[in-house]
Formats: structure tokens, C-alpha cells, sequence
């Protein structure tokens, strides 16, 4: 039965009035225990210590990010419709899937600051992966000396998708027919000039777009085709990783790369980058048919490159870089051990860029960190035997499953083997006494959000379980995995920021910044013992060596950051006196 007005009038006498003494003391309360709460996260201490210059700036990147999630992602974003884009029959809304989003993500104004953000270290980024494929396809043609081969004629739809290809530097040509026909023999040599202008689909323009699509995955697999699980688009992953290795690892052509991947990283705001390495001993020299026998030249080349960039006045902001040398965590024993003695030998040759160790690969199908004890713990005392410190950075949680024998089962034994860093730990938030010792021994969670996307690990960034870990306290950093494999293009590491700062509603340019200052303050600059380790994590900025010196550096460069945001943007976003007085 309905209430009359009449009825609804006599009753409406009885409600308490918003400003009634115990309303207003409830909501006291309850704002009172969010301020407790919000004293737990991970970032508490950097927004109590922001200057009136970063809150401004922090107060106008929340007017950005709710402009546009209103006027770019959708015009009716607040009542929760989409907007569709007829044309490319999408539905266009905040936190729509990262390969439909990308175009127009680098067309806002949140994009811009981001980009401008200084986003101190990359954390996590594994070597081959930070190409830039549009340059690198075409550097591979330009380069003199280049041959294809393929394990089978590649004549078809499904050859063109399944057959290994691989590139090398070779002095003669020992194919007279085409790769793209069935009268080739499988292992001989085409000119790659020949074979780019023999592509059978549009010929040399075809090739770079068929072999661009081999080292980077679509958006149909990234997007369109998510029902097939983790499993399925790890296998496009892999493969890319196979295209990329034969192209990459020619001097001529790696030493160009080099190059390019750092001014990208200083392009992005990006001082210091830790980058997993995961070579064979497929490395050939200019001019060479035979790969080299050890790492030592391809350190070399390395260091080289490295001194050359730094020494340019334009790249004063790069600090520089450092490995952590990755094993497949596939491989059998007596090839890990081999591969383990090689990490130590280089090491002892070039301590300054070996930084640490750990094993990667997917999680769900390789062998587990406990399967893997004893040749862990042989490195650990050839370490120790040989002088040389080694500590490890390792994957860990990067996986959707949970219970006794799944990979998820690796953060317990991470956290025992003494990492200093956990990579991805995507199944971290559902181990709570895991968290408090995440928390209790400082060891920092590099997080990847666009990769965790893409690899089929998480929905939309809202749905990360990133935003639980950083509201428990637990200390993390943005890396980007593999962008160019994944689809931000080059070495980028600012859609990860973009992701996190649009996705994650309470972070704002607040937690940003202290995401990037934790990337400085848990990079391995220099060798650490484990109490030296924790000394520099425990002392910041108030110690007295590298890591001290250059989170000093970072901090100028945010303030500097935080004051462009105010000039820039702060009347265009209507900055109120409130803001100015903050």
C-alpha cells in the first residue's frame, strides 16, 4: 500500500536531518576510520610530505582525469552508459581493453603529463622485449649481409603463422629458390632482399607488415580472442621472443638498438633501467657466421654503447643501466647449472652490470622455484666461493591459479630464497601472511599492469589487485614488461603509468610519485650485501651513497615536474584559490 502524501508528511517530521549532533558524529566516525586506513597505504608518508607546489599539481591531475573520463571515454561516463564508436564497432569507456584504448589514450592531456612524469628506474623489463619493431624490421633490411631461413617452405596461410623463421649474417646466398614456395629447401639461405621483394602478399611492404606481426601480438589476440586463457596467448608471446632473438642478436644491428631503446627511455622520463637478459650463446660478431663462444663481447658491446650515450650532454638525465640475468626456468639441470656458471664468469668480468639473478618463463608450465632448490643453492655457494655478490630479483605469483602445486605456490618459496624483489606477484594479495612479510622485509612488488592485462592475468585495469597490495602498505613499483612484444611500442613505460593513474581511482599523481620514487629507491645502482641492502631501503635519501644521491636527483626533477603541471594545465582545469592556498 502506498503512503499518501498526507502520510508521508507526518512521517518526514520523524527523519533526522543531515546536521542532526549524532548524524554529524557518525559521519565524523566514519571518516575517522578511513583516515586510519588510508595511514596504512603505501604511499602515506609521500602525500603527508608533498610540497604546496605537488598538491596543487596533484588537485589539477584529479580534474583531468575526471574531465576526460567524462568528455574522452565516454560523454555519459558518470550515469555509467558507453558511448559506441560505430565505426570500429567498439564501445568507448573508461578502462576499455589497452590495444582498443591505445590511439586514444596518447591523445589526452592525462597522456601528456604522464609522458612528462620522472619516472626514476624501469624495474622490470626483459631485454629483447624493449625494441621498437617498426625500427628494427626496417634496420634489419637496411643492414648488408642479411639471409632468411626457415625450417620448412613457408607457402602458406598456416606456414606463414607456425614455421620458425630466423635471420643471420651470411656471406653467401645457398637458396636459388624463394622461402615462400614449396620447391625450397628447408635450412638453406635467402638473400632477405630477395625474400622481402618475393613476399607473396604486396611484396616488401607485406614482409615488414607480416614480420612486424610476428614480433609484437595483435589486437585480435589480445583482445578479441581472451576466452582462449593465459596458455594460448603465452604461445604468440613465446614466438615473438624467437622472431626477435634472430634479429636482434647481430652486433650491427643489436648496437643500434641499444641506442635507440635508451633515448627512448630518456624520451620517457626513465633514468635507470634493471633489465632481465636471457641470451644463448647465439651472439655473432659484424661480418661473422659463428656465434660467439662466451658473453664477454657482447658485454663489451654493451659497456661500449653504454659510455658512448652517457657520454652525450643530451643524455645527462640516464643514469645508465644494469642486467639481472635470467635463466629459463624450462631448462633442464645440467644446462641451468652451465647457464648459472656463465652468469658468475660474466659477472667476475663485469661486475658493474651484473646486478642479480632469476628465472623466467610462464609460471604455470615451466618448473617451480622449489623444483629448482638445489641448483639455487649450488649458485648461492659458487657465489660465495668465487666472491661475487648475486642477489635474486625473481618472478614469482604470475599466474591466475591458487593451491598446493600451482605456480602460485612460488611466492612462499621466493620470499624464503631471500628476494630482494618480486616480479609480477599477481596472486600476492590472496596470501595475507605473505603480505605482512612483503611488508615486514621490504621487499618491493614490480608490477606490470598493461602486461598483466594483455597476458590474460587480469580484466580491465580497475579489476588489478594491485590497488589491495598498495592499500595494505605493501611497497611497489611500475615496470613494463615487454612493451614492444605487448603493444605500447619502443621502450615506453608511460602507458603503464597512464593505465595506473586513469584505472586506479585513489591513486592520483600522488601515488604516481611515490610509485617512481620507490623504483629509485629499491634499484640495485651498485653491489649490496643483504644489511647493506636494507640499510640504503630503511635510509633513503638521508644515507650517504648512490641510491641517497640520486633519490635527491628524482626528487628535484618532481618538483620541477609538479610546477610545469601547474603552469600548463592549472588555468585550462580551472585551478580554485583552495588549490593555490593547499
Amino acid at each position: 500500500m502506498s503512503l499518501t502524501d498526507e502520510d508521508y508528511e507526518l512521517l518526514a517530521e520523524e527523519i533526522p536531518s543531515p546536521n542532526d549532533p549524532f548524524i554529524r558524529q557518525f559521519v565524523s566516525g566514519s571518516e575517522a576510520l578511513q583516515s586510519k586506513e588510508s595511514a596504512l597505504r603505501f604511499d602515506s608518508a609521500f602525500r603527508a610530505s608533498l610540497s604546496p607546489i605537488a598538491r596543487r599539481a596533484a588537485a589539477i591531475v584529479s580534474r583531468v582525469r575526471e574531465h576526460e573520463n567524462q568528455t574522452v571515454w565516454s560523454p555519459t561516463a558518470a550515469s555509467g552508459e558507453a558511448q559506441p564508436d560505430a565505426e570500429k564497432n567498439e564501445t568507448v569507456h573508461p578502462g576499455m581493453p589497452f590495444h582498443l584504448a591505445k590511439p586514444r589514450i596518447e591523445t589526452t592531456d592525462l597522456w601528456r603529463i604522464v609522458r612528462k612524469l620522472p619516472k626514476g628506474a624501469a624495474l622490470h623489463s626483459h631485454m629483447d622485449g624493449l625494441a621498437d619493431f617498426d625500427y628494427v624490421v626496417g634496420l634489419l633490411l637496411e643492414t648488408p649481409g642479411m639471409h632468411v631461413s626457415a625450417d620448412g617452405p613457408v607457402s602458406s596461410p598456416a606456414s606463414l603463422a607456425s614455421t620458425p623463421v630466423r635471420f643471420r649474417f651470411r656471406k653467401q646466398e645457398s637458396s636459388e629458390v624463394s622461402i615462400w614456395t614449396s620447391g625450397y629447401v628447408p635450412g638453406t639461405w635467402r638473400s632477405l632482399s630477395k625474400a622481402a621483394s618475393e613476399f607473396p602478399d604486396q611484396g616488401r611492404a607485406g614482409f615488414v607488415r607480416w614480420l612486424t606481426g610476428q614480433c609484437v601480438l595483435s589486437r585480435d589476440e589480445a583482445v578479441l580472442n581472451r576466452h582462449h586463457g593465459p596458455g594460448a596467448i603465452w604461445r604468440s608471446f613465446e614466438r615473438c621472443f624467437q622472431m626477435a632473438d634472430s634479429i636482434l642478436h647481430y652486433e650491427p644491428i643489436f648496437r643500434a638498438f641499444l641506442g635507440k631503446f635508451m633515448r627512448n627511455l630518456r624520451d620517457d622520463g626513465v633514468s635507470w633501467i634493471e633489465i632481465r637478459i636471457t641470451y644463448a650463446l647465439d651472439f655473432y660478431r659484424k661480418g661473422s657466421e659463428t656465434p660467439e663462444q662466451d658473453y664477454h663481447y657482447l658485454y663489451s658491446v654493451v659497456d661500449e654503447e653504454l659510455t658512448r650515450f652517457k657520454s652525450d650532454p643530451a643524455n645527462s638525465s640516464f643514469w645508465g643501466l644494469r642486467f639481472i640475468w635470467t635463466s629459463s626456468r624450462a631448462l633442464p639441470t645440467r644446462d641451468l647449472i652451465q647457464d648459472m656458471d656463465n652468469c658468475i664468469t660474466t659477472k667476475l668480468a663485469f661486475p658493474h652490470l651484473i646486478a642479480g639473478y632469476d628465472v623466467c618463463g610462464q609460471e604455470d608450465r615451466g618448473r617451480r622455484l622449489r623444483d629448482l632448490l638445489p641448483e639455487f643453492f649450488w649458485f648461492r655457494k659458487q657465489c660465495a666461493q668465487e666472491g661475487v655478490e648475486i642477489p635474486f630479483f625473481l618472478h614469482a605469483g604470475e599466474t591466475i591459479h591458487s593451491g598446493p602445486g600451482t605456480a602460485d605456490a612460488n611466492l612462499y618459496d621466493a620470499l624464503l630464497l631471500g628476494t630482494r624483489r618480486l616480479g609480477h606477484a599477481f596472486s600476492l594479495h590472496r596470501h595475507p601472511l605473505l603480505v605482512d612479510m612483503v611488508k615486514e622485509k621490504r621487499v618491493l612488488v614490480e608490477c606490470c599492469p598493461v602486461s598483466n592485462e594483455v597476458l590474460r592475468l587480469s580484466g580491465p585495469v580497475a579489476t588489478h589487485p594491485l590497488p589491495a597490495l598498495l592499500a595494505r602498505g605493501v611497497p611497489a613499483a611500475l615496470g613494463n614488461d615487454c612493451p614492444g612484444m605487448l603493444g605500447q611500442g619502443g621502450a615506453s613505460t608511460s602507458h603503464d603509468f597512464w593505465h595506473a593513474v586513469q584505472g586506479w581511482g585513489g591513486l592520483g599523481l600522488e601515488g604516481l610519485g611515490a610509485l617512481a620514487e620507490n623504483s629509485v629507491r629499491w634499484a640495485a645502482f651498485e653491489d649490496e650485501t643483504a644489511a647493506q641492502w636494507s640499510a640504503g631501503i630503511r635510509e633513503a635519501s638521508l644515507g650517504d651513497g648512490v641510491k641517497a644521491q640520486r633519490l635527491k636527483e628524482w626528487a628535484t626533477e618532481w618538483e620541477r615536474f609538479c610546477l610545469w603541471v601547474v603552469m600548463e594545465f592549472g588555468e585550462k582545469y580551472g585551478e580554485h584559490e583552495q588549490d593555490s592556498a593547499v
